[in-house]
């Protein structure tokens, strides 16, 4: 690639794009005897490997991205790339050219999934085509340079003998958590960003009775429990005019009209609070979602953020979380180490109405349990399993 600068594959590129040509041998040969240079084969395919690579896919992120066990990648500027493979993030070897190289692949990554991504509109957040989220701002609103945050969708959805496995569970927990799903009991499954909430509430789900019927609202797709009847409700951002959005509050309410057997909201960081507590208190049990928190006893803080945010009273909020929600299922994310569930624990409403939060057991890196003061009631309301 040293025979061939950067600002004559810019040059090839765009005149492919102007003949309408597909990325071939033939055509790169031809675009390049057009500029004036003529190249043997290998050099060729080397322009035509560099091509690819900035035309299509992720670029040079395409690699890392195909790795098993890779969850998230992230760019920080030309210089820094890292990669999560489950143990947080850790550096790797790939170098962009500069921030335009970045620029540039955010921009056509942005455009893949209709969206806009330019000087006027620095930020995009979009899922593309391959069930990955991709969030992008614009150097030099970020610095030190273009950044980019890739979410890979699992690949597939764990069941309770693989999470047990690989020490996301332990038998205990495993045994509660088959517990919870049969008794109907509405939970949230809470943790931190990338603690693997998602994949532990589709493991669960796919314990759930094949005859019931599952409406899953997210406002990125990324719930992909092994369950025969799963329908999928995905927002949608505004377009650049500002309109066309599509809420999870929305997605919650045409929800409820579809007869759901489990109602289950993929990330509960919003308004539809107000409606998912009100479907929670109206008949629809064994509803479920996640919640970003950094511990069990957070969760009624949190929920009565939301609400309150949203327009509800306080003692609205904890009025109707300590009859809608009984469990909290709360999973820890080491700096170092695997991902695990740390605690379940209940909610219920105190003298003053408002909900606590009590552990009903917990667990430590080892797998260790421990039962708390909500013990007792943890089995009480298991008991209907």
């Amino acid at each position: 690639m040293t025979a061939v600068s950067a600002d004559l594959l810019d040059r090839v590129r765009l005149s492919l794009a102007d003949e309408d040509c597909d990325l071939t041998p033939a055509s790169v040969a031809a675009a390049l005897r057009s500029e004036g240079h003529l190249l043997g084969d290998a050099h060729i395919l080397d322009v035509v490997d560099a091509l690819r690579t900035s035309m299509l896919g992720a670029g040079p992120l395409d690699a890392v991205l195909a790795e098993p066990g890779v969850t998230d990648v992230v760019v920080n500027g030309p210089d820094a790339v890292f990669a999560d493979r489950g143990n947080g993030l850790e550096t790797t070897a790939i170098r962009f050219a500069d921030d335009g190289e970045v620029r540039r692949l955010a921009q056509r990554l942005a455009a893949s999934g209709g969206r806009r991504l330019d000087d006027a509109s620095p930020f995009v957040d979009v899922r593309l085509r391959d069930g990955s989220r991709f969030h992008a701002v614009l150097a030099p609103v970020a610095r030190p340079g273009t950044v980019l945050s890739l979410r890979i969708p699992a690949r597939r959805a764990f069941t309770m003998e693989q999470l047990l496995a690989c020490g996301t569970l332990t038998e205990t927990g495993s045994r509660l958590l088959t517990d919870l799903v049969a008794s109907r009991r509405a939970f949230l499954v809470t943790g931190g960003t990338g603690s693997g909430k998602t994949t532990l509430l589709a493991g669960l789900l796919g314990l759930v009775d094949n005859r019931e019927r599952l409406v899953v609202v997210e406002d990125a797709s990324e719930l992909r429990p092994d369950h025969p009847h799963v329908v999928g409700l995905e927002g949608r951002p505004a377009n650049v005019e500002g309109a066309g959005a599509i809420t999870v509050r929305d997605l919650v309410r045409q929800a409820l009209r579809m007869r759901p057997d489990r109602l289950i909201v993929g990330e509960v960081r919003g308004a539809e609070v107000v409606d998912l507590l009100a479907a929670l208190n109206t008949g629809h049990d064994g509803g479920c979602g996640t919640l970003h928190a950094n511990s069990a006893a957070d969760v009624p803080a949190r929920m009565e953020a939301l609400g309150v945010a949203a327009g509800l009273s306080r003692d609205a909020v904890h009025s109707q979380l300590a009859s809608a929600v009984q469990v909290v299922v709360h999973i820890a994310r080491p700096p170092r180490g695997q991902r695990f569930v740390s605690e379940i624990a209940v909610l219920a409403a105190g003298p003053s109405g408002l909900v606590g939060c009590r552990s009903g057991v917990s667990f430590d890196p080892s797998g260790a349990a421990r039962s708390g003061p909500g013990a007792d009631r943890l089995e009480q309301l298991l008991s209907s399993a």
